[in-house]
Order: structure tokens, then C-alpha cells, then sequence
């Protein structure tokens, strides 16, 4: 059985070596509370450009109330000096990288081709603001394969010539910390993913 990588701890080791430096970073943001405790841990070593792109949300009206919810958050931990970039919402294209993987359950290989779309374009996003660096909330969630993400996230920051930074954000208590910023912002939380497959998974449970 393959040994179980630390991806908290490279995190950690990588931010040591910047030697107080605060290089720039760009973070994908799913949603506000993930991104709550996220920014608390990384603002301190990094200039943050946030990257809202989210095409898997369901529908429209619930993308745009969890893309409000972002400046609240800004505004509510004092960090106002993080730009926000908000992708361009086209479910379409969520729905062409799904297109086969339809009935595959909650954490199967459509949410694989999920992170893969949404990375992807951070990558791209990265590289064209010559960010070098680049990041996701997705890993503070217990329901995300930390290390499926991570090798997707590795692996488009090498096509695209941009550093991944690794991550497994609900170490620490992170997920935990998320929940407590949301009710202390007074921040929206979703009660689903995000995309209409696991909609309908949520109401069934």
C-alpha cells in the first residue's frame, strides 16, 4: 500500500522557505465558508488574488449568492486588499466534462473531471496574470479526495509552467474553523456541493 503523502506539511515546508517573503498567489474559491478558513491560514504568506470560477454550480441563481458572498467575507475579516476575479459562468462546459459520468455517485470520477475543469482554468488564469503560484479551497471539505486533487492541481500547474501549491486544508481543524468564520461573518452556507447531480443527492439524504 503506498504511503500516505502529508500534503498539509509540504504545504507548510514551502511556505518556510519564502523566508518572510509574501509572493503572490492565486486561489480558486468554491465558495465563501471554505474560503474563510483557507485565507486565514495562507493571507499571512501570501498576496491573494481570489478566482471565483464555479461552471458545475446549480442553478445560476445559487452561483451568484455564493459569488456575493465573497466580498462580505473580505470585508468581514478585515482582508479587503484580496482581489476577487470572477470567472465566466457557463454551465455548459461543466456539463460537456460530466457528459458520460452522469450516474457515477458523489466523489466518482465526475467530480475528478470537476476539479479538472475548474484547476485547469486557475492554471490558465494563473499564468496569463504571471501569478506563479496557484491554489484551491477544495481541500478543506472532508467530502474531497485531498490527494486526487492535489495530483490534478500538480499535474496542470507542470502543463501550464505554474507552481501548484499542495494542500490539505481540513487539517488543523480547518473544516471545523470554516464552519465557526461563517457563523461569526454571518456568511451563506450551502447545504450541497454545488453541482445539480449532488442537488439531488443532498435530497435524498
Amino acid at each position: 500500500m503506498p504511503e500516505k503523502v502529508d500534503y498539509n506539511r509540504i504545504m507548510e515546508t514551502e511556505i518556510a522557505s519564502l523566508g518572510g517573503k509574501r509572493p503572490d498567489l492565486l486561489l480558486h474559491s468554491c465558495c465563501a465558508p471554505c474560503t474563510s478558513s483557507v485565507l486565514e491560514r495562507l493571507y499571512p504568506h501570501f498576496r491573494i488574488v481570489l478566482f471565483y470560477f464555479n461552471p458545475n454550480t446549480h442553478p445560476r441563481e445559487e452561483y451568484e449568492k455564493r459569488g456575493a458572498e465573497l466580498p462580505k467575507l473580505l470585508r468581514a475579516s478585515g482582508m479587503t486588499d484580496v482581489e476577487i476575479i470572477f470567472g465566466e459562468y457557463d454551465q455548459d462546459v461543466f456539463f460537456r466534462a460530466a457528459r458520460g459520468l452522469e450516474a457515477e455517485r458523489e466523489g466518482g470520477a465526475r467530480c475528478g473531471e470537476c476539479f479538472t475543469l475548474r484547476l485547469g482554468e486557475t492554471a490558465k488564469q494563473a499564468k496569463k496574470l504571471g501569478i506563479e503560484r496557484f491554489c484551491t479551497t477544495l481541500t478543506v471539505s472532508p467530502h474531497k479526495n485531498a490527494g486526487l486533487i492535489n495530483a490534478i492541481g500538480s499535474e496542470l500547474g507542470r502543463n501550464e509552467g505554474v507552481s501548484w501549491l499542495s494542500s490539505d486544508f481540513k487539517k488543523k481543524n480547518g473544516y471545523l474553523r470554516s464552519i465557526e468564520l461563517s457563523r461569526e461573518y454571518e456568511i451563506y452556507r450551502q447545504c450541497y456541493c454545488g453541482c445539480t447531480f449532488s442537488l439531488e443527492a443532498a435530497k435524498e439524504h
